[in-house]
């Protein structure tokens, strides 16, 4: 039994979410361990009551090689903390999902992405904002991450596979239950072009409950959201909550004070968010300029301990390069060009007279609140 078949239990077993996860993994050292541990074991390990009674109901239930086997059978890929492959961004955020099914393909120039997320009743001037802003950012390199919600998500969506560019579905649903159902074909068509990609098991059903915490990947995946129109209580923005929650930039289309749809968006901009008027204000506050360039750096310069030490001396708060250099005990000019080297990476942000800050993508995280969904 290979250790993929343990994460796909444990991710099986409602009420152990990631932070009970990584209770057990620190507890037992690894995951086959955790999940052949007696009940007494598991209880010294801190497991309460009804998430150890649904892990031992489920490990009588199942056969951990039959749902290899059924992944397999889907063409799905299935990606879990210990991936190579699984998103740097993601697994920067509080709460990183412990396993991810994929349909179709994540590469790494998909960490240079931004979500486009808004209302299902869409106007057509939100149509239309949304049309010309992906259409911009696709056709920069951008990916194109949303939720293949009706409205302003799947406009997004069909934008990007229409200028040639690279778009990301985020499900409430497994990757092989497509909803709104309408919108089969062009989840295959993003298969194809970028992926689909879900926390939920396969044959999960899209339930109401799935969608808001499903958005907390929908903005871990990107360096910035952005709202094209939303109402008062739309879940775009929830998605714009988790996105400033886990330190990325949030940004929004303005709209009339006179229309419902515009409500959101114009109170996200009250609050502080990014006043969008083309995708240029998107493209210059996250260093986006020179995608394929960042993307080819960051191949043929991976990080060394230099790189490594001054990561962990910065945060979010803006630190002088000579402060740098001191606290490294290097010379400043060494500290300066590792630090121009990082920024092209897209690790670091210079904010003004050669003071740095962490790039977003290492600030403040969201602290899950599906712990008690499974």
């Amino acid at each position: 039994m290979s250790d993929l078949g343990y994460w796909i239990g444990f991710n099986l077993v409602r009420g152990i979410g990631p932070q009970r996860l990584r209770m057990l993994l620190d507890y037992f050292g690894g995951i086959e361990a955790a999940w052949n541990a007696s009940a007494g074991e598991l209880r010294r390990a801190g497991l309460d009551r009804r998430s150890l009674e649904n892990l031992l109901s489920t490990r009588s239930s199942i056969s951990l090689d039959r749902e290899v086997a059924r992944v397999e059978r889907a063409g799905v890929q299935v990606l879990t903390w210990e991936s190579a492959d699984y998103p740097r961004s993601l697994s920067q955020i509080y709460d990183p999902p412990p396993v991810l099914y994929v349909r179709g393909t994540l590469i790494p120039k998909d960490e240079w992405a931004v979500a486009v997320v808004g209302t299902r009743r869409a106007t057509a001037y939100g149509r239309e904002a949304a049309r010309r802003l992906v259409a911009d950012l696709a056709r920069s390199d951008v990916t194109v991450v949303s939720g293949l919600a009706r409205g302003i998500d799947i406009v997004a969506h069909r934008v990007a596979l229409e200028e040639g560019g690279r778009t990301i579905a985020v499900l409430g649903s497994g990757v092989d239950v497509i909803y709104p159902p309408e919108h089969r074909r062009i989840a295959q068509a993003i298969t194809e072009s970028g992926a689909l990609v879900s926390d939920y098991p396969l044959g999960t059903k899209p339930e109401s409950g799935n969608f808001p915490p499903r958005n907390r990947i929908i903005s871990g995946l990107s360096k910035g959201v952005l709202v094209v129109e939303a109402g008062e209580r739309s879940g775009a923005l929830i998605t714009a909550r988790f996105a400033a929650e886990q330190g990325r930039d949030v940004f929004a289309v303005p709209g009339s004070i006179l229309h419902r749809s515009s409500i959101g968006t114009n109170r996200l901009i009250q609050d502080g968010a990014h006043l969008v008027l083309s995708a240029s204000d998107i493209l210059e506050t996250l260093n986006m300029g020179q995608i394929a360039e960042q993307a080819e750096i960051r191949t043929v310069l991976p990080s060394d301990p230099t790189e490594a030490h001054l990561m962990e001396l910065l945060s979010a708060e803006p630190a002088h390069v000579d402060e740098l250099a001191q606290a490294a005990s290097l010379p400043v000019a060494v500290v300066s060009s590792t630090l121009a080297l990082m920024e092209l990476k897209g690790l670091v942000r210079q904010v003004g007279g050669m003071n740095y800050v962490l790039a977003k993508e290492s600030g403040v995280e969201y602290r899950s609140e599906r712990e008690g969904e499974g």
